[in-house]
């Protein structure tokens, strides 16, 4: 019995200790279940933290982007208009032959070194022109509109003695390679015949630039492109009635093109002119910019010391571009055709990176000149993520779309076909030359103009002309491969690019009491 008894308290014992086990259990497991929900939820918060930051660091509010499109997007329409109707002229121009086009796509090719020698002195003088901008200086942005006359004005002369006396040795440059049934002669009587008229466009052009420039600097964007606009349509038009001889005008082939491009460098020039001398009030470096056309001597140092690097860059850069299409060329007559008709398309397609190149310049500019350094910095990294960002679903469309662009062209089957490959590679390659371009204009808008000498020309000289000129000379490796080739080697030139960006050392101002200053927190 007593046994019994025993035996039921061991088990009532038993009984009671596996409740306490298992209420203890329930408890512990509880505590770790709350553990585990408190580390989630911590986690959680902490993902959420992080990619906040990295939301606010890369991507900007509405409102950043409302005032950034209103710089970039003036002059991506302008720039998108200009090449779309480029790309009808030049469809119109490829309907007159092959041999037509070509010529015309050699000058085309020289004429780039010209404008990009404008361009880069009219920019070296810009730099200075956003941040007496940004700090308000009037009389500093007059003085550099007068030097960007100068320089514009000296350049245009040097390059129609050039053009004058070794234009047909130039052209000449290009034609090589096996004809393959088409007339190399025809090619160079139409380039020669488009250049001599060209040139007389060449000075309203250098003057409109340092106008537009100016404008630019200063926040105006929305008048050059309703004056290039205008300019691009008169372009089209005039196209139309004298390379075909419609309305009763001669037929008059690559001479209508080149007259045409006269006419409306000519419009555009006098809408900016006039424009600007009306409206003095938004523009008031107008007010007696040509009372006097002194530039301080300190001044002329400063642009020249920084602007030179900047401009010889351009024309290097230029002139690298026109030796690596010359190694092209090399390959067959038809490698020029095939350049052009792509280098048309695809230009369609990079005017989002090149006004938000612009837009970086300007904002950027300004924001230095203020003495900003912080929001430079962050207006910079949001502009370049945006930038490269769009260009990738721009690359899809181009690679889906190449085939169908060089159907627009009476030219060869082989041309055709060479073109759409050609702009396949091309799109492959858009984000990469975004970020190229995005942190060239970083490095300018802080007066590193060696740095971006060494970055951009000196790079292309040494490194991808030389790539070029083996390939084309040495190895029997298609045209595509080959351009595919020398384009791959620009992923190198991204990554020092990104280094250069992220250590800083463009964020400076060049206009504060004449003295270059740099912020150390930036």
């Amino acid at each position: 019995m007593n046994d019994r008894n025993s035996k039921i308290n061991i088990e009532i014992y038993n009984e009671s200790d596996n409740e306490i086990i298992k209420e203890s259990n329930k408890e512990s497991n509880n505590e770790i279940s709350n553990e585990s929900r408190d580390i989630r939820r911590d986690e959680k918060g902490t993902v959420r933290t992080r990619l906040s930051d990295i939301r606010k660091k890369y991507f900007g509010t509405k409102q950043f982007y409302r005032m950034t499109l209103g710089v970039a997007v003036p002059i991506m329409i302008q720039n998108g208009i200009t090449n779309f109707v480029g790309l009808l002229d030049n469809i119109m121009v490829g309907q007159i032959g092959t041999e037509q086009m070509s010529g015309i796509a050699i000058i085309n090719q020289l004429l780039l070194v010209y404008n990009l020698a404008i361009f880069g002195a009219v920019s070296g003088a810009g730099i200075f022109t956003a941040q007496f901008y940004g700090k308000q200086d009037h009389e500093g942005v007059r003085h550099t509109f007068r030097f960007k006359l100068y320089i514009a004005t000296l350049i245009t002369l040097g390059s129609i003695l050039i053009l004058t006396f070794f234009g047909e040795d130039l052209i000449a440059m290009y034609l090589q390679g096996e004809d393959k049934g088409l007339s190399i002669e025809e090619a160079l009587r139409c380039g020669k015949q488009y250049l001599w008229i060209i040139c007389i466009g060449l000075l309203p052009f250098a003057i409109e630039q340092a106008y537009v420039g100016t404008l630019r600097e200063c926040g105006e964007t929305v008048v050059p492109m309703i004056a290039g606009i205008v300019a691009v349509f008169v372009n089209l038009a005039l196209n139309y009635v004298l390379i075909f001889g419609k309305f009763g005008c001669p037929m008059l082939g690559a001479a209508g093109a080149a007259i045409a491009t006269v006419v409306s460098r000519y419009v555009e020039a006098a809408i900016v002119i006039i424009w600007t001398h009306r409206h003095t009030g938004r523009m008031p470096f107008i007010v007696r910019a040509f009372s006097s056309w002194r530039v301080p001597a300190a001044l002329c140092g400063q642009i020249i010391r920084r602007g030179t690097p900047l401009m010889v860059n351009e024309v290097l850069w230029a002139a690298g571009i026109a030796m690596i299409n010359q190694c092209y060329s090399v390959r067959s007559f038809e490698a020029v055709a095939v350049g052009n008709i792509a280098s048309t398309v695809s230009n369609i397609f990079n005017i989002c990176f090149i006004a938000f190149g612009d837009a970086i310049a300007i904002v950027v500019g300004q924001y230095l000149g203020a003495g900003k350094f912080k929001e430079a910095r962050d207006t910079d990294t949001k502009l370049i993520t945006f930038c490269v960002t769009l260009c990738i679903p721009l690359g899809v469309i181009l690679y889906l779309s190449a085939p169908l662009f060089p159907q627009l062209y009476k030219t060869t089957d082989e041309v055709r076909r060479l073109a759409a490959e050609y702009l396949r590679v091309s799109a492959v390659f858009m984000p990469v030359w975004a970020f190229m371009h995005a942190s060239y204009f970083t490095l300018r808008s802080g007066g590193k103009t060696i740095i971006t000498f060494l970055f951009d020309s000196v790079y292309l000289w040494v490194i991808a002309y030389p790539l070029a000129y083996v390939l084309s000379r040495y190895t029997a490796i298609p045209l595509i491969p080959m351009y595919a080739c020398v384009q791959s080697i620009d992923i190198i030139k991204c990554i020092i690019g990104f280094i250069l960006v992220k250590k800083g050392i463009w964020i400076n101002n060049i206009v504060s009491d004449g003295q270059e200053k740099r912020s150390a927190e930036a």
